[in-house]
């Protein structure tokens, strides 16, 4: 039964509801089994769910990277885990929608692509059933076997156009950089379905996937965290400087769970450099950052808060934050960021800005259905 949003809508405390554009609802083995063709469910019923993982190489932190606190309960109630959701997350912070982004892009580390293609279709369709047809303010992502791009290009057509499905989603790790030109089907499928594409940070180094830094593997978590970073830079680089958005002048791309304020001295350091060797990319007419500005958004989940607080307005103005900026809370993982308590003070025009309105313009969402504002501590 779908829950409607109009009528669920809480407003505790006197909050405004907000857009959280990262919530990792989970998917368990045994609910994605009766999606899968019978080949595939065969073999995750003998052999598990046999893909690569994070979590044997580095430590994460909480219970299975999610706080402690926060491990629903699975029952025979069909929305138990749902329910869960709801009460610690949805109704707690008055979300007005919630993004979901999944739970594991293991299928992104492994050189069967037709498994992951079988893999990726079945979370879609769990989470289509699950989710976002019992409660209106759950928006989807599209997962995606993108080591494959024609397989996913031809996931992207199957369920892009549902109403829920608001962007497609794949891993930081990668084979190479996304701007590379074996990518394009992916880019083409996402501006037919009028979808954004967004890079979540995870799998950087796992399996087929590149070392998670240039230098090769790093020892501790604390390490692997800081360096996925410097892949999402070089992401944004090969987006700007092979020319997708040249190609593609509608598509937008999203960084997700890679923090905010680096991005400030790497676009300017892209833009120098656009300048002294604009020769060996003609097709780049405009400086780096216009394109970064116009194409391209970040959430805020992990924030970066500088040591004076008088640096933040600064910084949060060199990251165009007002109109690339999304608030994300990254339930439930064991650094969420709360809504309340995430952000120093900002001007309720900026506020209203991360909170809301830069997400719904993303993702085609409606206006707030109550008062303007941002969430209010």
């Amino acid at each position: 039964m779908e829950t409607n949003a109009s009528t669920k809508i809480k407003s505790p405390g006197g909050k405004t509801s907000i857009i959280d554009c990262d919530i990792h609802a989970t998917i368990p083995l045994d609910g994605i089994k009766p999606y899968l063709p019978r080949i595939y469910r065969e073999q995750v019923e003998t052999w598990g769910r046999r893909l690569p993982g994070q979590n044997h190489m580095y430590l994460n932190g909480g219970t299975n990277g999610s706080m402690q606190e926060h491990q629903p309960p699975r029952n025979k109630e069909e929305d138990s885990y749902l329910n869960y959701i709801r009460a610690q997350h949805i109704d707690k912070f008055n979300l007005e929608y919630g993004i979901m982004t999944g739970s594991d892009y293991g299928v992104h580390t492994t050189p069967d692509t037709d498994y992951a293609a079988a893999l990726c279709s079945a979370s879609n369709d769990y989470v289509i059933e699950h989710y976002l047809s019992r409660d209106s303010r759950l928006k989807g992502s599209v997962h995606i076997p993108k080591q494959d791009p024609i397989l996913a290009a031809k996931e992207i057509d199957r369920v892009g156009s549902h109403p829920d499905m608001v962007q497609v989603i794949v891993s930081n790790g990668a084979i190479k950089p996304y701007g590379n030109r074996m990518y394009e089907p992916i880019y083409e499928a996402c501006v037919r379905n009028n979808l954004p594409f967004a890079i979540h940070v995870s799998m950087e180094g796992i399996g087929i996937n590149n070392p998670p830094t240039g230098a090769g593997y790093v020892s501790y978590y604390a390490e692997y965290r800081a360096a996925r970073t410097q892949i999402m830079m070089a992401h944004m680089a090969s987006f700007i400087f092979e020319g997708v958005f040249v190609k593609y002048p509608d598509l937008k791309v999203i960084m997700v769970e890679a923090g905010m304020m680096w991005v400030a001295p790497f676009i300017w350091r892209l833009d120098q450099d656009w300048k002294a060797l604009r020769h060996q990319t003609p097709w780049v007419k405009e400086p780096p950052s216009e394109y970064y500005r116009k194409h391209m958004k970040v959430t805020s989940q992990p924030i970066e808060l500088p040591p004076q607080k008088e640096m933040f307005m600064p910084m949060m103005e060199a990251i165009y934050a007002r109109e690339n900026l999304m608030f994300a809370s990254d339930y439930p993982h064991w650094d969420f960021d709360s809504p309340l308590l995430a952000f120093p003070k900002m001007d309720e025009e900026m506020k209203e800005r991360i909170f809301y309105q830069n997400a719904a313009e993303l993702y085609r969402l409606p206006a707030r259905k109550q008062a303007a504002g941002g969430a209010r501590a």
